[in-house]
């Protein structure tokens, strides 16, 4: 399969991008370079080979999840500079 400049053109026109001529004629190449790369490799016999989602095994290191003691609330809050029932009151950080 093979792009033509006026694909290019038709998705530009979609995704709402003014293309310089130049960068019509880079993307066309570009893109039909990319498309025989991805038929080359669709020619690959893979029968014999697992897939996988990564290149090397990927193990969970995560220790697992045990519940423990912590601090009482009272102490926690008591170390912030304002509290409003149990909880931190900080300043507003939303931009308008």
């Amino acid at each position: 399969m093979r792009l033509s400049k006026e694909d290019i053109e038709s998705v530009a026109y979609l995704s709402r991008l003014e293309l310089a001529e130049e960068e019509k004629e880079k993307l066309t190449g570009h893109i039909n370079r990319l498309l025989d790369n991805f038929q080359m490799l669709q020619e690959i016999d893979t029968q014999d080979v697992e897939p996988t989602s990564h290149v090397i095994p990927v193990f969970n290191v995560f220790r697992e999840d045990v519940a423990r003691p912590s601090l009482p609330a009272d102490e926690v809050i008591s170390n912030g500079p304002q509290v409003d029932e149990h909880c931190f009151v900080v300043p507003k950080v939303v931009e308008t």
